[in-house]
């Protein structure tokens, strides 16, 4: 159960979420990105984040590696870690909804019961999951770290896919398959997704 500070009280700006996506011109949300290590969520997120910017979006990547430099910095990579890294990313990424930014994660979050409580954190469709499928061969040949090769060595402990399981989202808003479409199409995907929930316009 999540921790709450003492006297504490949540402080009402005047300057509401609504008049920061009316100043904005698009509506916030928070897509977030899942899926193996190697799987192409960062790619994708910074791909896509790159077409938003051009439309005139306000737009921010949480990337996984990024976030473990400062935010997440102590954690390590237990099951227990993994859960607070990621209750901590959904917490940012809400107020980054506040906010009226396009907010986009991409982690592994291996664990659908802590992306089910990052999408409980917000409104009902503020939270679009998106499933980076690819077969697990294909992310070990993607290996340009080298992770998957120490996993299988031993020398890593809970790496997932290898020593620690990944469990796929059930119903996500969208699954692209990143192992077989090549990252302009599953950019396209993306966008048109977020053009039918009237999300951004790109006037065509």
């Amino acid at each position: 159960m999540k921790k709450q500070s003492a006297h504490t009280v949540w402080h009402h700006s005047t300057v509401t979420r609504g008049r920061r996506e009316e100043q904005n011109g698009h509506k916030s949300v928070i897509l977030w990105f899942t899926g193996l290590s190697g799987a192409g969520k960062s790619t994708l997120a910074h791909a896509v984040e790159e077409r938003l910017h051009q439309l005139g979006c306000r737009t921010f990547v949480l990337d996984g590696d990024n976030v473990r430099h400062g935010l997440c910095g102590d954690l390590g990579f237990t099951d227990q870690d993994r859960r607070e890294n990621i209750r901590r990313i959904a917490e940012l990424a809400k107020l980054m909804l506040e906010a009226g930014t396009i907010a986009l994660t991409a982690f592994i979050s291996p664990f659908r019961a802590e992306r089910n409580l990052a999408r409980k954190l917000v409104p009902h469709g503020d939270f679009i999951e998106i499933y980076c499928s690819c077969d697990l061969s294909i992310c070990e040949e993607r290996d340009v770290k080298g992770l998957y090769k120490k996993a299988r060595q031993g020398e890593l402990k809970h790496f997932t896919g290898i020593s620690s399981p990944y469990e796929e989202p059930e119903k996500p808003e969208l699954k692209v398959d990143t192992g077989k479409h090549c990252l302009e199409a599953c950019v396209e995907q993306i966008l048109l997704l977020l053009e039918g929930r009237g999300i951004v316009s790109r006037g065509i």
